[in-house]
This record gives C-alpha cells, structure tokens and sequence, in this order.
C-alpha cells in the first residue's frame, strides 16, 4: 500500500504544495474542482489506504507487567528475597516481595498510560467531512477521504486532511494546536514561491486537525494519515521513548556498585572465618545475613512514599503529576524549554497601544471612559474607539461570552472598557451595509447611518475602515486630530507603525469618510479612497504577570529558562524582552529556518546559548530538547498543542497545560499544571529538590549504617574477637533501623538554601558533595565503637557482652539518622520536634530495642540478657558518639563557609 501523500516536493520542479498554483495542484493529484467519481475514490482508497493515524503493534499488558521486573535493583531485591526465606527470614521474604510487586504495579500503569497518548492523537483526527463525489455533495467519515479528493470547509468544521485551497471567502483556521500561533490564519488561494516556508506561514494550505474558525473555502486533498502533518507527530510520537529519570539513573547505578560490593565483602568475611576455624554455617549464615542487611530493600519503598507525598503536596498547587518519577525530575532540571502561546502569555488578544491625535495611549490610560463617548464623534480619541466598537463582528452570547475572531474581540474589549458599548453605539449609530475582509486587501470597511446632520458633523452616513496602515496611509489623504481635519504625514505614520510592529505589536489602521448618502459604487476605489485617518491600533498576546517573577526564580535556582514556538520572531522576541528572557539584542532569536541552515555539530554548539526560538516545526522542538540532552542537560518542556508531544515525550519532564493543553499533549506529559501557570512550575522544582535531598538523607543513613555493620564484622577477626553478631541482630538491626526512622526521613522540611542553589549537575552520582565519604568515615567510626564496647566487655568478663554489642549498634545509628537530618544545620537549631515523624520513630525503636533487651520472652529469641543500670548507661554513653561527631563535622562545614580564608 502507497503513502497517502502524493508529491510532496516534485522531483524535477522541487515545488512544494504551497507553491503551486490552483490549476496545477488540481492537475497534479488528478482532480477538478468538481472533486472526483465514487469509483475514482475507492481506487484511490485501496491504494492509498484509509485517513487514518496508524498504532505500531503494541504490547501485551501481561508483557508490560513484566518488563518491570527487569531493572537490576528489582533483581537483586528479588535474590535478597530468596536468601532471606533460605535462611529462615520468612517476614523479609514476604515485606520485599510486596514492595517488589508494588514498584512493579506503578510501573506497569505509567507505561499503559504513555500509551493512551496515540488514542489521544488519533480522537482528535477522527471526524467526518463533506466532499464533491460524482460532482455531488456527500457526507463521509474522515477515515474515507483520499487524495484528490475536494473538500467543502465551513466555519466550526475541523479540517479533516492536510489540502491545497482551491477557494476561500474569508476563511480563518485556527492553528493553535499544530503552529503554536495564537491567532486564527487568514487563507488565501495564491501560490507562494518560498519553499521553505513553516507551516504557520503557508497561507493557502489547511492542516489535519486544525479548526475553522471564520469563513468558508474549498480544498483539494493533498496529504492523508500518517502522511499529514499530524500523521508526522505521531510518527514522531511512536518513535519517542521517555527518557529515564535522573533518579532512575543514579538509583540503578548505585544499586550495581552496592550489589558488587556486598557480595565481595560478604565473601571476604566468610572466607575470614573460616580460616580462623569459626562453623562453616554459622559462617554462611552470617555472610547471606550480612548480604540481606546490606541490600536496601527499603530504598524502593521509601522513594515511591517520598514522590507520592510530594505528588500530593503538589496537587494542592495546582501541578498534577501523572508520572511518580517526574516529581524528583523536576529538581533536577536545568533548562526549561517552554511553549509561548497559553503558557507565557495569556493566549488572548489585548489592545496594548493606541497612536491617536498625535498622542501613544498605552497601560491604564487605555482604560479612561470618555464622557463624550456616544454623543459625538468630534475627539478623534472618541471616534476611534466609536470606530472599534462598531465595524466589529464580535459577538456577545447571553452568558457573556464573547465570540469572534481574536483580533475583533480584543478591539471589542478595548472600546467596551472605555465605555464603548456596541450595541448601545448600534442604536445610534446602525450598520446599513459593510465590504468584507479580504486577503488582497487587508482591510474591512462598515458603513453607518448618523442619527441626524450636526455642526461639524455633516453628512448622513459614515464608514470606518479598518486593516493595514500601509494599504491604508495611500488612500487617505487627512488625519483626525484635536483641531480638525489636517493633511497626513504618511512618514509619521509610517514610523509609528515600524515601532509597534518592532515592540512585538500587530498594528491596525482605523480610518474613517463621511458621505451624504451611502454610496452606489461599492468597489474597492471608490468606497475606499478619500479616507480621513483616525488612529493606530497595537496588539499582541501578553505575558502573564506572574511569569516574569518565576522566571526570575528559575535563573536564581540556577534554571535557564528557553521560549520555542512557532509565532513570529518579532512578537517571540518582544514577548521573552517583556519576561526578561532575553536582556539585550545579542543573538536574541533564531528561527525554525536558520535551525535547519545549521549541522547538528554547529546547533549543539550554540544550543546551550540560545533562549528564543521562533517559527519552528514539531520536528525542530524535538531537535532543541535532543541537542540540550546530548550536551548533558537535563529538559523540561512545557506545552499544550499537538505539536508539543513528541518533544513532551522525549523531554526528561514533559509538563502540559491543564486548561488550554489538548489530550494528545496530556497523555504525552509527565506532570500538568492546572492552573496553566508557568509559576507553579516553580513551586514543583523546589518540592523536586526536596525530595531528592531527603532521599539522599536516606542513602547517606543507609550507607552508613549498613558500612557500620559490615566493618564490624570484617574488622572483629582481624582484632582476635569472636563474631559480634547472630545473623538474627544482623538482621533485627537491618528491620528496625532500615524501616520507620529512614521512612521519615522521607518528610522532612526543605532546607533553608534549597532554591538558592543551583540545579544537581546531570552527570553527578548519588554519592557527590561527601556522602560516600561520610558513609566511609562515620561506619568505620560506628564500627570501632562497636568493637571496642566488644573488646571492654569481654575484657571485664561481662557475660552478656553481645547483648551490649547488639545494642551499641543499633542506638548508634538512632544517633546518626537525629544528625544527618540536615546538610549542615544542627539539629539543636532545627529543633527536635521539627519532624515528629522522625522522633516518633526513633522513641519506637529505642523502646523495640529495650524490648528485646528486658522482655524475658524475647530474650530466649534474641539470645540476649537484660543489662544492668550501669551497662545500659556505658551503652547509652558510647552509642552518643556517632551524634556528637556528625554534629562537629557540620559545625565545622558551617566555619569553613562562613570564614574561609581560615581554612584555606
């Protein structure tokens, strides 16, 4: 079966569609304006197949489950697992196959959801159209429709393939979702010779999935299913594979490093004791006890807790986060490359400035009610907005929403919060007759009956016309101004108009001609000749307020933000100035056009110096977020059209519009924000951050004590001492310690500093800025206390000297776990009920470990016997000094910081 494209770019003319003519592009797919037969259609639709998005072969669910169970931190919890019930442990058996299975299950439902981004694309494509077979009218579904084909568009229609217009009477298409242009397209029918021209400026073409807006126009099918524009997102979309998280990354490192190490050691130390002629099982027992205590089992659970409170915090701030992952992700990120239209910017037109009576109006100023608003048409500045309200085919429906073009209800607007009611300005003054819009000429012009002749108000009827100043600046020959009518200086206008239009600003000209009777002659050079002019008109989609501040907040949190979209690079350009996205003109923006002029070697070498790009293709923005990651990067991309998923995708943290995003780009993403406030996205990166220090709290805690526990042993034969330890402390230590205090670890606050500072470098490993040291240092001294408690007790022959071993190890690491709460503020500062969490679950498993100390009927399981007063406070005493060290180590970094040059 064929591509249902025919000809993209001939071979020997190298002409794009758009750059045909009518008659050729009908020619070239073998139609007419009549369309083609029903026996033509359905040749062409075994050929060419149906308009349809196609799937790629998907994955069983059953498959899908158990492609969890493959990452290698699972299978070395799963072997943990199997030890455990070897040697009897049936209780940590059963607690790692639930959080095995648990990890598992959320994996599961993050990939099965991915998956419905496709079904997103595809119910968006999916719509019926009427078309001219056998030179009739017929209502088809989409999925029925072939090149050749001629279709008849209507305002509310979507388009239902990718067609060269072959008519059109004031038709407007809104591209949204496919351009990122935030105003519906006037179409034309002529052929356009660039032929690198981006899609947003191929003026007699209409696109699969866009929305018709305005008008009415024919089209010839050019393009159909995965051939279109969409059916290249989706293409890109299937090809896409979500990159891992940083967590991910760093986590499954950390679990092959660990994994190695503690089969070595636990090797090492079985091999140890049997040449110092120990029990081969008790030996064996010891080592696999020592392997299953040295294996963080806890760490899934503990992650997945963390990212779904932090997930929940975050739903209270408006940021839903699909993908448990992308909670840590986000305070990871360095760039955020964010869609303009809807996501910087308000996605609605606004009135920005007014050039009247010699005078720029702009800002509050705009909103001030003239008292002679519907009682003459004397003040030019009363005229105009007279003018906006009334040649204007907005809308007001009875709830008060407004519909129309974006340019009409943005004028609409301005003259109605100046005081300029259109329907009260219709009673007075009524529309009797009007010329419509057209591309040739870029104007519009109302014709209005006056309520009665008055002094300086002669004439019965007045017409407003309204588009392009320069179209418009040769047909007048004065301007309005506060002292009358006096001879225009086209220069002046001219000029004011290049600054609107380099500020960002779409400019339209309002002018105006009084006639005694409406005129017979309608055409073009005699309605639109003679024309007094009024004023100018800026406009633009602004930017959000509070967009400007949390751009502020990513460059402090040391986040370069970058705007892609598909407007043009005038109004991207003024929109980043206005955000503080781009502080001078060096380099300011670079178009989808210049893109493609550079190698991917050139690109990567600029992309990290670049903040604006403009008038891109959906291919493009996946290059951006490709460069970006290449050179290390770690990309957030936020978006709310179809022409964001792929990149949504393939992005480390996709972030869709809750609002104004559509399905496609929903399903695509990782997080959306409900608010569709760049802002909150602010919020979810200090929350990210926050949550990858207090996992990082965890490792460190885990690190240090399970190195405590192996030092111990290791060390124990080497100084002539028995084993210190039953495999069952090994592994009562492992289950008290490793569960509730390292579980609340998981909500402490955020740190003072933790949006101060700048992103985790991509490539830096979960062990940076100390840890692996500190795990190092503070085991080693955890095990000396521990086997010098040994080495005393058995020295004053205190029988019960395993008993006092047993627990020295475990409160040394209570110590250590109320220490490490912060980087480098001291837990006296912070306060001790600062996590109640956290004091709760050390109070429990100090008064576990005391349980099993006094309690006769855990003794005889144990193998322990309770200490006298003065044992418990030698233990009490020596278990303090892991605290009291960690505490000196942060006061010394917080000396070093503070006064460095004593340091240096």
């Amino acid at each position: 079966m064929k591509t249902g494209r025919q000809d993209l770019t001939d071979e020997k003319t190298h002409m794009r569609w758009h750059q045909r003519d009518v008659n050729d592009a009908l020619q070239k797919q073998h139609s007419s304006i009549q369309g083609i037969s029903s026996e033509e259609a359905k040749r062409r639709l075994r050929e060419y197949g149906p308009n349809e998005l196609r799937e790629k072969p998907k994955k069983t669910l059953f498959m899908m489950f158990l492609d969890q169970f493959r990452d290698f931190m699972v299978l070395v919890l799963i072997a943990a697992a199997l030890i455990s019930g070897f040697i009897g442990e049936l209780s940590d058996t059963l607690a790692i196959i639930v959080i095995v299975i648990l990890n598992a299950v959320i994996g599961f439902i993050q990939e099965y959801r991915a998956e419905k981004a496709m079904t997103a694309l595809k119910k968006m494509a999916a719509m019926s159209a009427t078309v001219l077979r056998d030179k009739m009218p017929v209502k088809l579904a989409g999925a029925g429709i072939v090149p050749g084909d001629v279709v008849l568009l209507e305002t509310g229609n979507v388009v239902p393939a990718d067609m060269r217009l072959v008519e059109v009477s004031r038709l407007k298409i809104e591209e949204a979702a496919l351009t990122g242009e935030s105003v519906a397209v006037e179409k034309q029918t002529k052929a356009l010779h660039d032929g690198l021209l981006p899609i947003g400026d191929r003026k007699n073409m209409v696109y699969k999935g866009t929305f018709v807006t305005y008008g009415r126009g024919t089209g010839v099918v050019v393009s159909t299913g995965m051939e279109t524009e969409l059916g290249r997102i989706a293409t890109l979309l299937q090809e896409e594979k979500g990159a891992k998280t940083p967590l991910q990354k760093r986590l499954a490192t950390f679990g092959q490093k660990l994994a190695v190490a503690v089969m070595a050691i636990c090797g090492i130390i079985f091999g140890v004791g049997l040449m110092r002629g120990e029990q081969p099982m008790l030996m064996l027992l010891t080592a696999i006890s020592l392997a299953v205590a040295a294996i963080p089992e806890a760490l899934p659970a503990v992650v997945t807790i963390s990212l779904a409170l932090g997930a929940k915090k975050l739903v209270v701030q408006r940021a839903l986060i699909r993908n448990l992952p992308a909670v840590e992700t986000l305070g990871s990120v360095t760039y955020i490359c964010s869609d303009k239209t809807g996501t910087l910017t308000l996605n609605q037109m606004t009135v920005e400035e007014i050039y009247v009576d010699g005078k720029i109006v702009k800002g509050e100023k705009l909103k001030v009610k003239s008292e002679k608003q519907l009682s003459s048409l004397n003040s030019p500045l009363s005229t105009l907005y007279s003018a906006l309200a009334l040649s204007n085919d907005a809308q007001v429906e009875a709830d008060g929403t407004i519909l129309g073009d974006p340019t009409e209800i943005a004028l609409y607007n301005i003259a109605r919060n100046a005081g300029f009611d259109k329907n009260e300005l219709e009673e007075k003054f009524a529309r009797i007759a009007e010329i419509p819009f057209d591309s040739d000429r870029k104007c519009m012009t109302t014709f209005h009956r006056l309520p009665h002749p008055t002094k300086g108000n002669a004439g019965r009827v007045i017409s407003f016309t309204k588009g392009a100043i320069d179209m418009l600046a040769g047909k007048s020959s004065n301007i309005l101004t506060s002292d009358g009518l006096k001879p225009i200086d086209a220069e002046e206008i001219y000029r004011h108009n290049e600054r609107m239009a380099a500020d960002g600003l779409r400019v339209i000209g309002i002018t105006m001609r009084k006639w005694d009777a409406l005129p017979v002659d309608m055409s073009e050079d005699n309605a639109e000749t003679g024309l007094t002019v009024i004023g100018l008109v800026g406009m633009m989609d602004p930017p959000r307020d509070e967009a400007r501040e949390a751009i502020r907040l990513c460059r402090d949190a040391g986040i370069r933000p970058v705007m892609i979209t598909g407007d043009h690079p005038l109004t991207a350009g003024a929109i980043a100035r206005r955000l503080e996205l781009l502080r001078d003109d060096s380099g300011a923006v670079i178009t989808g056009r210049e893109l493609d002029k550079l190698s991917m070697e050139e690109f990567e070498e600029k992309v990290e110096h670049i903040s604006v790009y403009a008038r891109v293709a959906p291919e493009q923005k996946l290059k951006i977020v490709k460069a970006l990651q290449d050179r290390g990067q770690f990309v957030a991309m936020t978006g709310d059209g179809v022409n964001d998923a792929p990149a949504l995708k393939r992005a480390d943290i996709g972030i869709a519009m809750g609002i104004t995003g559509t399905d496609v780009s929903k399903e695509a993403a990782d997080m959306i924000l409900l608010d569709d406030n760049f802002a909150t996205i602010v919020k979810a990166v200090r929350e990210g951050r926050t949550i990858y220090d207090n996992i990082r709290k965890f490792i460190k805690y885990l690190l240090t004590t399970n190195s405590g526990e192996i030092w111990t042993l290791f060390l124990a034969p080497l100084a002539g001492l028995p084993i210190p330890l039953l495999p069952i402390h090994i592994l009562w230590v492992n289950l008290v310690t490793d569960s509730l205090p390292a579980l609340a670890l998981s909500v402490e606050p955020a740190e003072g500093n933790v949006m101060s500072r700048p992103p985790r470098p991509p490539k830096e490993t979960i062990f940076a800025h100390g840890l692996g040291i500190h795990a190092l240092w503070v085991g080693l001294l955890m095990g000396g206390i521990v086997l010098f408690a040994q080495a005393w007790a058995i020295n004053t022959e205190h029988v019960h000297w395993q008993t006092i071993v047993f627990t020295v190890l475990c409160l040394t690491q209570l110590g250590h776990v109320l220490a490490i709460r912060s980087e480098k503020e001291s837990l006296f500062k912070m306060g001790l009920f600062s996590n109640i969490y956290l004091f709760g679950a050390v109070v429990l498993t100090f008064g576990l470990q005391m349980a099993t100390v006094y309690v006769p009927a855990l003794n005889s399981i144990f193998k322990t016997e309770p200490l006298t007063p003065n044992e418990l406070m030698i233990t009490l005493a020596l278990s303090s000094i892991v605290f009291i060290a960690v505490e000196l180590e942060k006061l010394f970094k917080r000396m070093k910081k503070s006064s460095p040059e004593k340091f240096t």
